[in-house]
């Protein structure tokens, strides 16, 4: 009997492969190199299993992954410390320059984005003959709209990008989730045929997105107050662990945001801690830990989207619909971007071709994944599952890759530039 244990000791090995393959040969970005290995290992199995079924092979380790609950160990795991990783590293100073286009694309922007690609959505399902209700659309555009962190901030990694635009994409995926996952549960509630009180929901929101914010604020100067009393880096790393596991839990406990607490903590502590509360050794030592955290889990993550394709069950009228979804994705995309920008740009200047480049590097990746999978058992799940596997894939692997070179043909100009406040 497979084991957990088992199974997180191979998706670690595989990590380690995969990475290892491709830093040696294949040479594509970290996780883009590590999903397309787990995409291509996915098929050699589907394959294996077609030429010697006699061993097995494919339901065995069907078997294996479906054990995996991705959406417990993306949502109630691996997202906080991923989270944190990534929100230390932004710049409070210039995440407060592009406060207004930051708050605007991830509130307003996953609106627009969730209503276009909701109807768009259940149309294309209409016209192939899938039978899809509206407000199971919807609820894949909701699930869909949010970038996503991890990917993002894996992406601008690798990537070099003007200032403004960068902090715009990273912030903006650091925040859009919390609108996201609520305007996700309204519509599931709505389509499993629970009431929804809309007054009510909004005043979750409200609840889950400021009092996340406050908790990460009093948890991150907590912490950034013990950390400026002593000078010890072993013991400051572990009041940052502590700070992640505790305030992500105390936040689920409290029915508020572990996202945005999180992401209020970790920001606090790269930018107030890093001045106040580290010594060089230390600042070096912590930095360093949770550079390698990310990229552990960030491996294992990207690993393990490659390997769930093996329990999605792809048909061609789906595979179809999917296909027909990358398109529809990028179109509302490109509207709840525009809209915000358009408004803004009566007061501010942006640089040329930043929408295009805002479009293009709002990554979709594993939380899409993690809310697809956790819809119940029901006809409208398939589809919905197999469109956003198809929108992550091309997403992460074509968006990925091309974003550099379309970066540094339509956003002209130095990549240090700064632009006014708020554009």
């Amino acid at each position: 009997m497979v084991g957990i244990l088992d199974i997180a000791a191979a998706v670690v090995v595989l990590s380690a492969l995969f990475g290892w393959l491709n830093r040696r040969f294949i040479h594509l970005p970290h996780v883009i190199g590590l999903l397309v290995l787990g995409l291509a290992s996915s098929i050699v199995v589907v394959v294996l299993g077609h030429l010697v079924p006699q061993f097995h092979l494919r339901e065995s380790i069907t078997a294996a992954i479906a054990r995996i609950d991705f959406y417990d160990t993306m949502m109630n795991g691996m997202l906080a410390f991923l989270l944190f990783a990534g929100a230390l590293q932004i710049d409070l100073g210039r995440l407060r320059a592009q406060g207004w286009a930051v708050g605007l694309m991830a509130t307003v922007g996953v609106l627009i984005s969730t209503a276009i690609v909701g109807v768009a959505f259940w149309l294309a399902a209409a016209a192939l003959g899938v039978g899809l209700p509206l407000v199971w659309a919807l609820t894949f555009g909701a699930l869909i709209s949010p970038t996503d962190p991890v990917a993002v901030l894996a992406l601008l990694k690798t990537v070099r990008l003007p200032e403004s635009v960068e902090i715009r994409i990273a912030g903006e995926s650091l925040f859009n989730d919390g609108v996201g996952v609520v305007v996700f549960t309204v519509l599931l509630t709505l389509a499993v045929g629970g009431g929804v009180d809309f007054a009510d929901a909004g005043r979750v929101f409200v609840v889950e997105a400021v009092g996340g914010a406050l908790l990460g604020l009093v948890a991150g100067y907590v912490a950034v107050h013990a950390m400026e009393s002593i000078d010890d880096y072993p013991v400051e790393i572990m009041i940052t662990l502590a700070l992640v596991t505790g305030l992500y839990a105390l936040a689920l406990t409290l029915d508020t945001s572990g996202p945005i607490a999180v992401v209020v903590a970790g920001i606090m502590v790269g930018n107030r801690g890093r001045i106040t509360a580290m010594s060089e050794t230390t600042r070096q030592h912590l930095f360093q830990f949770w550079e390698v955290i990310d990229e552990l889990l960030n491996s294992a993550l990207f690993v393990l989207i490659g390997l769930e394709v093996l329990v999605i069950a792809f048909v061609p009228q789906l595979i179809v619909l999917a296909i027909v979804a990358i398109p529809i994705t990028l179109a509302a995309r490109y509207a709840a971007v525009a809209g915000p920008i358009a408004l803004l740009s009566l007061r501010h200047h942006f640089t040329a071709g930043s929408p295009t480049v805002l479009v293009w590097g709002g990554l979709r990746g594993g939380i899409s994944v993690a809310l697809a999978l956790s819809l119940p058992a029901v006809a409208s799940r398939q589809p919905i599952v197999v469109a956003t596997y198809g929108v992550v894939v091309f997403s992460i692997i074509v968006q990925g890759l091309t974003i550099a070179p379309l970066a540094r043909r339509l956003a002209r100009g130095p990549a240090s530039g700064h632009e006014p406040a708020g554009g």
